[in-house]
């Protein structure tokens, strides 16, 4: 039954129910992918990037045809222009980076410590670090963009038509953090999701919501490289360094920010 655009949807119901549906679409063509790895003389990097476009693919087409969304509206859905979101706000939004690395970064390495990776995850954060040209497209483009069309562009945009705006927001990031399935990432995806919520929120567009996502992941991937190349540990006073002059900046794009989009008084 097709639905029209204004619709209510997805519930928080059917938000879990439409992730079961992209992971058991990833599973199939992930499957079928490995089914033709030698025939089509696929590496295992090349076969995971396929399975997220091809699996997210389907899971988009089926939905934007029955709520009747189309990519333009999906990708921006405001009064304001495109180009002045990009030039305006995009910006400002970069500056946030380098602190939400370190912030949480470090709240990650506490979680470490009081609770260990398992063997399993071990492995599964050095795949995530691989890097070949397919993870680093995979990690620091193609996840970045379909993550932000699913979580911000369907869910998010349809829990703000339902609920409280922070409910909205806390509830898409918590789905965003649980979707990536260990507790670390569903740390960092909360405290993300939150941020990338509340921007959504007041744009209406995930040009700014891809721009710090791909910013942030590949900023991770940079930085990972440069502790791997690094034999000695940063001092005391070049760490305080980094720290203030990230927290500087993060203030300087924080409220350049909230001047662009705090609601105007009426």
């Amino acid at each position: 039954m097709q639905s029209p655009e204004g619709e209510a949807f997805p519930t928080a119901f059917q938000a879990v129910l439409l992730y079961v549906a992209l992971l058991l679409c990833e599973l199939l063509v992930g499957a079928a992918l490995r089914d033709m790895r030698s025939l089509a003389r696929l590496t295992a990097e090349q076969i995971s990037a396929l399975t997220l476009v091809l699996a997210n693919g389907c899971v988009f087409v089926v939905v934007m045809h029955f709520q009747n969304i189309s990519y333009r509206s999906l990708f921006h859905h405001s009064s304001a222009s495109r180009r002045a979101t990009l030039a305006l706000v995009v910006p400002p939004v970069l500056l946030l980076v380098p602190a939400l690395m370190l912030t949480i970064s470090t709240a990650l390495e506490l979680l470490v410590r009081i609770a260990p990776m398992s063997a399993w995850e071990e492995r599964l954060f050095q795949r995530m670090g691989d890097s070949g040209i397919a993870s680093l497209i995979a990690a620091c483009i193609l996840a970045p963009v379909l993550e932000e069309m699913l979580f911000r562009g369907i869910v998010l945009r349809g829990f703000l038509r339902q609920y409280s705006r922070w409910h909205a927001i806390l509830g898409s990031a918590v789905l965003f953090g649980a979707a990536h399935l260990n507790i670390y990432q569903f740390v960092v995806g909360i405290a993300m999701g939150v941020v990338l919520g509340w921007l959504y929120e007041r744009t209406r567009s995930l040009i700014p919501c891809i721009a710090l996502h791909v910013a942030y992941n590949s900023g991770l991937v940079a930085m990972g490289r440069l502790v791997n190349s690094q034999s000695d540990a940063m001092s005391a006073a070049g760490v305080a360094t980094v720290w203030l002059v990230s927290l500087a900046v993060a203030g300087c794009g924080t409220m350049a920010l909230r001047r662009m989009l705090s609601p105007r008084p009426r």
